[in-house]
């Protein structure tokens, strides 16, 4: 079998096309012509994929009552309070700096219910970004177990998971995050991009590598059960 986490990024080094960033001049117009209403209306047509964000990155010892609507209403709030200092500096598109901000207060969350738990989660992924305390990992195999085992199965779903987990951590933590970016949150390749801090053309190669080894992944799981 072929370990396509071990191909070196030679799309990453040759790649000469920077990752994008920056807002749009145009959105940016717009923001500071009637801001509430264009941030309102931003954050309406990607409220689902806002959703996908928080229901896949929510720790499973606080699902049963954290409700994702209350999560995002809170992000709402705070990116109003905060759109004075993003056309300050206008550092990454409107999306990915919702998305930002959505994910902080996740991230809040998470703190207000765990409180020292925290920091005993186990391994914790951030990329440049706010540390959810359920790895990618464990995020991207319950979603799968899910997927594939009836909602009755419960224990066998649990442990279909923890199997899945532990072999998905064989990917690179970059694999494992533009796999969740891109199937679970809904993502472009181009908006996966801005969030990883590579190429479009990167982020392009590195979903079809990490796509093939999630392939090998599952493969050698059926085979060996």
């Amino acid at each position: 079998m072929t370990d396509t986490n071990s191909i070196p990024d030679s799309d990453e080094s040759a790649a000469d096309d920077a990752p994008p960033s920056g807002a749009d001049p145009e959105v940016l117009q717009r923001l500071r012509d009637d801001g509430e209403q264009v941030l309102a209306d931003t954050f309406a047509a990607n409220r689902e994929r806002f959703w996908y964000l928080v229901t896949f990155r929510l720790d499973r010892r606080i699902a049963a009552r954290v409700d994702a609507d209350d999560v995002l209403q809170e992000a709402y709030v705070a990116a109003t309070k905060r759109l004075p200092h993003y056309l300050k500096q206008p550092d990454f598109s409107l999306f990915v700096w919702l998305r930002l901000i959505v994910s902080q207060t996740l991230i809040d969350v998470h703190r207000r219910h765990l409180g020292a738990e925290m920091r005993s989660a186990g391994r914790e992924i951030s990329l440049g970004g706010p540390k959810f305390p359920e790895s990618t990992s464990v995020s991207l195999a319950g979603q799968i177990a899910l997927s594939q085992t009836s909602p009755s199965g419960a224990a066998m779903r649990d442990e279909a998971a923890a199997s899945l987990a532990t072999a998905i951590e064989q990917m690179s933590e970059l694999d494992q995050e533009t796999i969740a970016l891109r199937h679970f949150e809904g993502l472009t390749n181009t908006e996966a991009a801005e969030v990883l801090g590579i190429s479009v053309t990167a982020a392009s190669n590195r979903y079809v590598r990490a796509l093939s080894r999630l392939r090998e992944i599952l493969e050698q799981i059926e085979s060996d059960s």
